[in-house]
């Protein structure tokens, strides 16, 4: 299932939007973590730099097939091998990762969909006790040059809801500022540290 307002505008403008090394910095994301899973990888925007910061396997999907191919392409061309990426509708198919066998779940920009408790939930049962589900999202401003509607871009409270509610995830830390348009939430699902 497509998300309500997920297309995507060109790649080179894309890749403006985000300060990529200081968010996976801000969010902690580094070779603590093993196997990772990616909700949407896109152009593979956050899919190459989280392959090369992590210890194991960054297993991603999207929805869209032009999105899997330029992704692949892009870590071809870098000789990455610790990525899986394939086309996947996760409503229907779900995570495609056995439960709880993740360090971490990446849901980055795509919790503005119809059903996001969901996302978090399936997220969080693909992640092992200790390991977290990290979450971007457009800060809520009209000014930001992309994002969906304000009228379904979530605050960060309405996330740190959203996790109570999936039973499995807590908040851990502040909303972190991810400049120039984003904010990120660390939740985690209670257990011991993953490393």
């Amino acid at each position: 299932m497509r998300l309500r307002e997920s297309g995507m505008p060109e790649e080179a403008f894309w890749e403006t939007l985000f300060n990529v090394e200081l968010i996976l910095d801000r969010l902690g994301i580094d070779r603590r973590f093993g196997d990772v899973v990616e909700l949407g990888c896109g152009y593979g925007t956050f899919t190459l730099p989280v392959a090369r910061r992590i210890a194991g396997i960054l297993h991603t999907w999207d929805i869209d097939p032009a999105m899997v191919a330029r992704t692949r392409r892009r870590v071809d061309s870098e000789g990455l091998t610790n990525v899986l990426c394939q086309q996947r509708d996760v409503f229907v198919q779900g995570f495609g990762v056995p439960p709880e066998s993740q360090g971490a779940g990446l849901l980055f920009n795509i919790l503005h969909g119809e059903e996001p408790v969901r996302f978090l939930r399936d997220a969080a049962r693909a992640v092992r006790p200790g390991g977290f589900v990290f979450a971007i999202h457009w800060r809520w401003d009209e000014r930001t040059p992309r994002g969906p509607a304000l009228d379904i871009r979530p605050r960060p409270e309405q996330i740190v809801a959203w996790a109570g509610q999936t039973g499995l995830l807590e908040a851990v830390g502040p909303v972190l500022d991810l400049p120039p348009w984003h904010y990120g939430l660390r939740l985690q699902r209670p257990g011991p540290p993953v490393m």
